[in-house]
């Protein structure tokens, strides 16, 4: 239910199929919005596609739902499904039942695709085979048969990864908590229910077991934990910390202490001090996060499409001391947008604004009493707000995505926002090469 446009549904279905299951893929979006993964599984047999909708009865006669971690629990479907004795299950669930290997963890509201991929980088400087996937985009259920006991897995889990993984009770060995804020709260019931999910990262640790928290989050610190509890951050009156500043190139104090989590989580799994400094020193940044993806007349383009909270587009905008032209707004999740738009009215020359919160952070900005941030009407689609972000520009600006929301409205998804406004990045710097 939900193939979806990143790899858990694809992995899910490769992995089912290649084990004689007879499968049907059904999903709300039609073919021609979903062309992309269909044509990944083109090659795979006797499979039944129900697109552009559901059907109730496949619900009931199924003898296995395998469900998008996007569906609400509550869903009428899902509900049937129950009462017809169905059971359910997720492509995270499916891999945790068949992975032999241990699991490093992270998650948190904002910074935990890049403290995945840091951690994962560091674990590569001590040699042996280190596996990455879950919520930064690929699913490993694929390859769950070539992974052995002694290799290490990497894992980033969003919050709908974990509401399932609570019904197994499991926790990771070592578990990253970066932050919390609210957020998903168009898809958790109550703030309440969000910190329950990411609260299952720690919930069955055993004794041996490692909580690596945020020590400057008032929220996470007191966290209930089983295990033995290490602490990141500035506050975290640890030496350990210190020197992980020095190690990174990347803008932004959250990056800073993205780097303590990553580094705090391979040191309590036993990496060095020197592995680490090697890992992070050759750290590149994930693509879609403050990433630098093109120059031209003075002008520096920078690919924030994963910013998808209010927090981590204030930090986005945090980065640069220079003139910031921003480009944000996007899908509505139901989340607080004050504070976002109090950084924009009061850090950013312009913004162009973007989606279904356009209207919404208009209003928000322009109340702002000090603002000094130019705000356009809300702009009908990509091209235009991409135009009219460069026309407010001049040399020695900041052009910034970091929309602080979700992609949903307009985009496939928050890479398909990074790749078009990087398309449009490009487009512009080649008209200035050739004038």
């Amino acid at each position: 239910m939900g193939l979806g446009a990143f790899g858990g549904g694809m992995g899910a279905v490769r992995f089912l199929a290649e084990r004689g299951a007879l499968l049907t893929i059904t999903d709300q979006r039609t073919e021609a919005a979903l062309s992309a993964s269909l044509e990944e599984l083109r090659d795979l047999p006797d499979v039944r596609y129900r697109l552009g909708g559901h059907d109730a009865e496949d619900f009931t006669s199924a003898q296995l739902i395998v469900v998008n971690p996007a569906v609400p629990c509550e869903h009428p479907l899902l509900e049937r499904a129950r009462h017809s004795n169905v059971p359910l299950t997720s492509e995270m669930n499916l891999f945790w039942q068949h992975n032999p290997a241990p699991v490093l963890a992270v998650t948190g509201s904002n910074g935990k695709s890049t403290t995945t991929a840091m951690l994962h980088n560091i674990l590569l400087q001590a040699g042996g085979k280190i596996w990455l996937g879950g919520n930064i985009g690929r699913s490993l259920l694929p390859d769950v048969d070539q992974i052995c006991p002694n290799d290490v897995i990497v894992l980033e889990l969003s919050s709908f990864q974990l509401t399932d993984l609570d019904r197994l009770q499991v926790s990771p060995r070592v578990s990253v908590v970066t932050n919390f804020t609210a957020n998903h709260l168009d898809w958790h019931p109550s703030l309440d229910h969000y910190r329950w999910a990411k609260q299952t990262m720690l919930r069955y640790q055993t004794a041996n077991d490692v909580a690596v928290l945020n020590a400057d989050d008032a929220d996470v610190r007191v966290w209930p934990t089983r295990g033995i509890t290490r602490f990141f951050g500035e506050n975290a009156a640890s030496a350990r910390n210190d020197p992980v500043a020095d190690w990174i190139t990347l803008p932004g104090r959250h990056n800073i202490a993205n780097a303590q989590a990553a580094a705090v989580a391979a040191w309590a799994w036993g990496a060095t001090t020197d592995q680490i400094e090697r890992g992070l020193r050759t750290y590149q940044a994930l693509p879609h996060r403050l990433q630098c993806v093109g120059k031209a007349a003075g002008r520096r383009f920078y690919n924030d499409s994963l910013a998808t909270t209010p927090e981590s587009a204030i930090v986005g905008l945090e980065a640069f001391s220079e003139p910031v032209v921003l480009l944000a707004g996007g899908y509505d999740k139901h989340v607080d947008l004050r504070a976002m738009a109090t950084a924009i009215a009061r850090q950013a020359k312009a913004v162009a604004l973007m989606g279904t919160t356009a209207a919404t952070l208009k209003a928000l900005i322009e109340a702002v009493p000090d603002r000094c941030c130019l705000v356009s009407e809300p702009l009908p689609d990509f091209p235009t707000a991409f135009g009219w972000a460069v026309d407010r520009t001049t040399s020695g600006d900041i052009v910034l995505l970091s929309p602080g929301c979700a992609s949903y409205d307009w985009f496939r998804n928050f890479a398909d926002r990074g790749e078009q406004f990087t398309a449009a990045a490009q487009r512009w710097i080649a008209a200035q090469s050739a004038d």
